[in-house]
């Protein structure tokens, strides 16, 4: 019926939200080692704004064109720079159409 559907990933990021997990004390313990991590791995980014890369990107994509067993993440490199890494879910294609077909019935009723 036209209607299109995606995962997307916003991944990490560090706002005055995330202290609320966990105690003060141990995000002052953890900052410095998340830091590090950050510059040689693409799940943490820096910025809040640049979360919604893979959004975005999505949003400018035509749906039809798109994978909808894969997970669009958003991603920084150890430079910086945003970019969107597909990634294939692990998903049971069988059971992913017959949730579909049920949902279709239960639309109708």
């Amino acid at each position: 019926q036209g209607l299109y559907s995606n995962v997307v990933c916003p991944g990490l990021v560090m706002t005055n939200m995330t202290y609320r997990i966990l105690p003060v004390f141990l995000w002052k313990l953890l900052m410095p080692i998340m830091w590090l991590v950050s510059g040689s791995t693409a799940v943490f980014v820096k910025a809040p704004l640049e979360r919604f890369a893979s959004s975005v990107w999505l949003f400018k994509q035509k749906p039809e064109y798109l994978d909808s067993l894969v997970k669009y993440h958003s991603c920084t490199s150890g430079l910086g720079k945003c970019y969107v890494e597909p990634r294939k879910m692990d998903v049971d294609e069988d059971t992913a159409e017959k949730f579909y077909q049920k949902l279709l019935e239960l639309e109708e009723q």
